[in-house]
């Protein structure tokens, strides 16, 4: 999930309507109520978080050391002002990018996976014995062969890759694709979007890599 911040409700509308297009989960705050937020949210809910993009808002509320302490995403700032001046100082107040408007979303998605690629020492992709899977948005692919795949089914395989080594929840796996507060879809359809998932891997693959256990989680394995 990417959160944007930002006081214009119009912008944090816009960004929303520009990821969904991309099959990725978004929410947006304006200053006051992010700092409630991000101050009090629970860990697992900080944990679906990919990205922090910090708009026009009030530093008062808003602080990326602030956010640190709670989150290791990226927090990339969206600058209108094109002056070197605002970028020394953006960069000054402790964000990992600055990115000039406009910019086109895909751009934003790829500066996020390499400042997490930088930070975790990682290859632009992650690999399960005969499965590749990127973290930019390519489909995976089996053997170098591309496993074509729906926006939900690759994001969650992006997202169990993402966690390789440990057990994520189905809420865990819900909040990454949908968003904490979407309120307008089942969280049982994480069940859905795995079991086709599954089915398409083990039928490429000739196994299932993705290891369930009840009330523990999912997890990938070679």
């Amino acid at each position: 999930m990417i959160v944007i911040v930002d006081e214009r409700e119009l912008v944090t509308n816009g960004y929303n309507s520009l990821f969904n297009r991309e099959g990725v989960a978004s929410a947006g705050f304006a200053s006051s109520e992010f700092s409630d937020w991000v101050s009090s949210a629970p860990e697992d809910d900080l944990r679906s978080v990919r990205a922090f993009l910090i708009g026009e808002c009030s530093s008062e509320f808003v602080c990326p050391r602030r956010i640190r302490d709670r989150s290791t995403a990226p927090v990339i700032a969206l600058s209108e002002q094109h002056s070197l001046e605002n970028t020394l100082r953006l960069f000054e107040s402790g964000v990992d990018d600055v990115v000039r408007k406009p910019v086109h979303i895909r751009e934003i998605l790829a500066r996020i996976s390499a400042i997490s690629r930088r930070a975790q020492d990682e290859k632009p992709f992650s690999e399960f014995g005969a499965l590749r899977i990127f973290m930019d948005g390519r489909d995976p692919e089996i053997e170098g062969t591309p496993l074509p795949l729906p926006r939900r089914e690759r994001r969650i395989l992006e997202f169990l890759a993402a966690n390789a080594g440990r057990r994520v929840t189905k809420n865990q796996v819900f909040n990454a694709i949908y968003g904490i507060f979407d309120e307008d879809v089942e969280e049982n359809v994480v069940e859905s979007h795995i079991s086709k998932l599954r089915r398409k891997l083990r039928e490429r693959l000739g196994f299932d890599p993705i290891d369930s256990k009840r009330f523990l989680g999912y997890r990938l394995v070679a």
